[in-house]
């Protein structure tokens, strides 16, 4: 793409040049594209639906008032732009392998009837011209931001192809939520006012022209003459393009290995240079540690931008507003930049496991064990809300935001901190390294992620995916009854809820010691190993899902036990906790 930015009147002409490979086995008769910034404008789906949400009460706030629904980033500002404000993407001429081609734009989607099919395994070029205006800031992307003061984030900026993958094609229409894009390589020349400093996806290839601590060690910086500097980056095998620009850009940068920099640009509007030179410092410790958990970074570079409207995740770069969300963002890389899952459709395995991810690698920053209670909690209150909608609903099908959020973030993390529950923390940290390497710059689909920690584990695992992911079907049970009978003491355990699991029952008595008795679920036609936490288990016949109670039992005597407890690690998410511990006091 060739790009010419008017920094006077907020517009941009643009030129793309696409090879398209078609890859798939099928014969396309039509594509689409994204045209995203075509929701910002009065009555665009995005619009509509903001307004909508937030003529939803989710509760009463302290003074009875109501508490809405809509995302206080958005509300009703789109309503109210001006024409110099709105956003949009205009397609002034198509063309494939030098033809014209005729399409039609539905707000931010732009159909093509191609005069050609594409047939399988073939290649096509089309050739794009287009211009832009970029909208005020209101949602990850647009100008002149009211907090951060950065003047231009430029994401979901281009005419995007859409994704065409084994469920056909993707045309997600814009109206607020996640992504999903094609792989492919881009080379992209920005050309702009000479005052701007840039920063975002991409390797910038003629650093020592453009300067602003780009450039190499020692050189001497020449700028071309005139009033405008032209940009170019280059960015291989990733699935999107974000650019942030501004005069008044603080850049600074650290090689932390010798084919990877890292990149921070920032304004002191939104913290201290301290607190953003810290986030290098951070990242630089960190690395080691998250390329050991989950594999390694692919890029040379990597940028932390001051821009957008809180965090959101790009290929080889985040924009951040303040540096507080860093390392989400950062770990997006992983689930969304390496792994191109489709946002819109598994939210979750993107949010998910960036936060089960950021989790383990802030507990190891702070020198922590690692903990995701938090997400735990989150999705407890969804449950108690009665508002949980199933993980598989589309992000932009959500009835309520109040409830996307506790669903993808933290039901997403559960389902990784859960299944170490059930195969065991060990097989999980092999499970997520097999699960970079077999599928990065793949597009992974829930069952890819299951079929991968089958094969680790041994275990079965479709039936988690249905009850966890495709239903809201909870986990509950307790510890019904105890006595005693031939010489030994028996323990009932009923499953309360729909959901069946595995069970962990730690028995405590009264001389100090304690047994570890595991019960595997029928659905599993397997058993985990011992962990250091259940060492010694006691391991029963599988327990039948259609069975709502099943006995353990030990030799020792009933006077003895002090206690029992269903799942000692709380690993399993179990809504209903006050019936997993019994404790005895005779």
């Amino acid at each position: 793409m060739d790009i010419n930015m008017n920094v006077e009147t907020n517009q941009f002409t643009g030129k793309q040049n696409l090879e398209y490979w078609n890859n798939s086995p099928d014969t396309l008769k039509k594509v689409f594209y994204h045209l995203y910034w075509n929701a910002f404008q009065p009555n665009s789906m995005m619009d509509t639906r903001s307004r909508r949400q937030g003529s939803i009460s989710i509760r009463k706030d302290r003074d009875g008032n109501d508490v809405v629904d809509w995302d206080s980033r958005v509300k009703d500002r789109i309503y109210h732009l001006t024409d110099n404000e709105i956003g949009y993407q205009k397609v002034l001429s198509l063309k494939m392998n030098g033809r014209s081609q005729q399409f039609k734009i539905h707000e931010t989607i732009l159909e093509v009837e191609l005069d050609r099919p594409i047939l399988p395994k073939t290649k096509v070029v089309f050739d794009m011209d287009f211009e832009t205006q970029v909208p005020l800031q209101i949602r990850r992307s647009g100008r002149d931001n009211p907090e951060t003061q950065v003047r231009y984030s430029m994401s979901q900026w281009y005419p995007k192809m859409a994704q065409y993958d084994v469920e056909g094609w993707h045309p997600n229409p814009y109206v607020g939520r996640e992504f999903y894009g094609i792989f492919g390589d881009f080379d992209v020349k920005i050309t702009i006012d000479k005052k701007y400093i840039l920063g975002g996806t991409g390797n910038l290839q003629n650093a020592n022209k453009i300067g602003y601590g780009y450039e190499d060690a020692g050189v001497k910086v020449t700028r071309p003459a005139g009033d405008k500097l032209t940009w170019h980056f280059v960015a291989p095998n990733v699935h999107d393009f974000m650019w942030a620009a501004d005069p008044d850009y603080k850049h600074i940068s650290k090689k932390v290995r010798p084919d990877l920099t890292l990149h921070v640009l920032y304004k002191t509007a939104s913290a201290t240079d301290e607190q953003w030179k810290e986030v290098l410092t951070k990242a630089e410790k960190a690395l080691p540690f998250i390329e050991k958990t989950f594999g390694p970074y692919t890029y040379r570079q990597y940028s932390f931008i001051d821009g957008g409207d809180g965090g959101m995740e790009y290929p080889m770069a985040t924009l951040l507003a303040g540096p507080g969300a860093w390392l989400h963002e950062w770990m997006h890389n992983w689930y969304h930049g390496l792994m191109g899952t489709n946002e819109s459709l598994n939210a979750w395995m993107d949010e998910g496991f960036t936060s089960y991810a950021t989790s383990r690698v802030n507990a190891f920053l702070e020198g922590k064990p690692a903990s995701q209670q938090g997400s735990y909690r989150s999705y407890f209150s969804l449950v108690s809300s009665g508002k949980e909608e199933p993980l598989t609903t589309h992000a932009d099908h959500y009835d309520l935001n109040a409830a996307y959020s506790p669903a993808v973030y933290s039901k997403g993390a559960v389902f990784l901190e859960q299944l170490g529950y059930i195969i065991g923390d060990k097989a999980l940290n092999q499970v997520l390294l097999d699960y970079y390497n077999q599928w990065k710059y793949k597009h992974p689909t829930p069952n890819d992620f299951i079929r991968v920690a089958e094969k680790r584990s041994g275990i079965i695992l479709n039936w988690y995916k249905q009850y966890w992911v495709n239903s809201t079907k909870t986990i509950d049970y307790g510890i019904d009854s105890l006595w005693e009978a031939n010489g030994k003491t028996l323990i009932r355990l009923k499953r309360v809820g729909l959901m069946p699991m595995p069970i962990d029952l730690q028995l405590s008595f009264k001389d100090g010691t304690i047994e570890n008795h595991y019960v595997p679920l029928g659905l599993m036609f397997g058993e985990k190993p011992e962990e250091e936490v259940t060492r010694q288990h006691k391991v029963y016949a599988p327990w039948r899902w259609t069975h709502e109670t099943y006995i353990v039992e030990t030799d020792r005597k009933l006077i003895d036990l002090k206690g029992a407890e269903i799942d000692p690690t709380q690993r399993m998410a179990d809504i209903n906790r006050n019936n997993n511990k019994l404790e005895l006091n005779w």
